[in-house]
């Protein structure tokens, strides 16, 4: 990408700055439960790099990729220190320090992160083993070079990954923001092409920056069948039916809809094991394959639940991913945009009465070769 494409994508795709209601800080609860429902797998890949290595580094060095802002960031590098210190404890060896790089794009809410550092700092030091962890940010895109030559020991990404770089080019004649049974078959083809090229970038650029043996835990919006005309991407129906709410209020032209495509893709994961061998930097150590419900509170297929309050609730969680995005397109006002998200929320309100709505996921550990 150029300098300019990657400073366009860094405003139009960066989460709600701040602690507001809508802000991404206050909406992630589900992106949280997502790590955890992935955290055997990174607890998993630390004990074979540590097995295979015999003890850590003086310094190890993580990196979070597309962190975003708010509790998730830190409680994820807080968890993988807490494995550290359990395998430190159990082969009664030295605790190492910690480096913890946070990147994101530079439009990022960095400030809200740094910002919550002392009380950080402060969990550190009341832990038994307590340990010493130096935090950096590092805007940048990371489908560019972003650190030094195998300086990382080990990479994490979560729910950043289904992000493209752009989305794809020369789709015409698809009326909607994503893939859809009526659209045209070069639109999946452009969509698959354009995941196959940025992930195999990705997977180019971390294998620079990876020390041999280095690790990485990526998880990501997949999907569960090889057909892309599933239900895995509803939550997107949904949204573009809202969108043609407001064309019919008039309030959005139709020229602005026909001109949005989605700069999201969610993979097969046989597609995802091809690009890693294909590639070849990596060994694909584990996969794992989960499901959480779009409204993540409600853990329980059998119980009846109020289906009002959590579209409100899945509406409020995708709009602090969203907003910034949508009124960079579309221009909208705050009114507009509390109207399109009002629509919405009642559009998968009327999804949940009928149906659950999940969001399926991949996790995968990597290990440089």
């Amino acid at each position: 990408m150029s300098v300019e494409e990657i400073m366009t994508r860094s405003k139009l795709l960066h989460m709600n700055a701040g602690n507001g209601e809508c802000s991404y800080a206050s909406s992630s609860t589900l992106q949280r439960e997502v790590i955890q429902q992935a955290k055997p797998v990174l607890e998993d890949a630390i004990k074979k790099v540590f097995n295979n290595i015999g003890e850590f580094p003086k310094c190890f060095n993580m990196a979070d990729l597309g962190c975003s802002s708010g509790p998730n960031t830190l409680y994820t590098v807080l968890n993988i220190i807490k494995i550290v210190q359990m395998l430190c404890h159990d082969k009664r060896c030295k605790m190492t320090e910690f480096q913890a790089y946070l990147n994101d794009l530079p439009d990022n809410d960095f400030n809200t992160i740094f910002k919550t550092i002392p009380s950080f700092y402060k969990n550190l030091k009341q832990a038994d083993d307590g340990a010493n962890c130096f935090v950096s940010g590092v805007p940048g895109s990371f489908y560019e070079r972003l650190f030094p030559s195998k300086s990382l020991h080990l990479v994490h990404s979560s729910y950043s990954l289904h992000w493209l770089s752009k989305a794809p080019e020369n789709i015409e004649n698809n009326n909607n923001i994503y893939i859809t049974r009526t659209s045209p078959p070069p639109v999946f083809e452009g969509y698959m092409k354009q995941f196959e090229k940025d992930f195999s970038r990705f997977l180019q650029l971390r294998s620079e920056e990876i020390v041999t043996g280095g690790l990485m835990l990526l998880t990501f919006i997949g999907r569960s069948i090889p057909d892309p005309y599933g239900n895995d991407t509803a939550h997107l129906d949904l949204l573009s039916k809202s969108l043609i709410d407001l064309i019919h209020e008039g309030l959005i032209e139709q020229a602005e809809l026909d001109s949005f495509d989605y700069p999201f893709y969610a993979p097969y994961k046989d597609e995802v094991e091809t690009i890693v061998q294909t590639e070849g930097s990596f060994y694909l150590d584990t996969i794992k394959l989960f499901q959480v419900n779009w409204e993540e509170r409600d853990n329980d297929d059998d119980v009846c639940f109020d289906a009002y309050s959590s579209g409100k609730h899945v509406a409020r969680t995708m709009r602090a991913v969203l907003e910034q995005m949508l009124v960079g397109h579309f221009q909208l006002g705050d009114s507009v945009v509390d109207s399109l998200f009002e629509r919405y929320a009642y559009h998968l309100a009327c999804h949940l009465l009928v149906q659950k709505g999940k969001f399926f996921n991949i996790a995968i550990s990597l290990r440089k070769k």
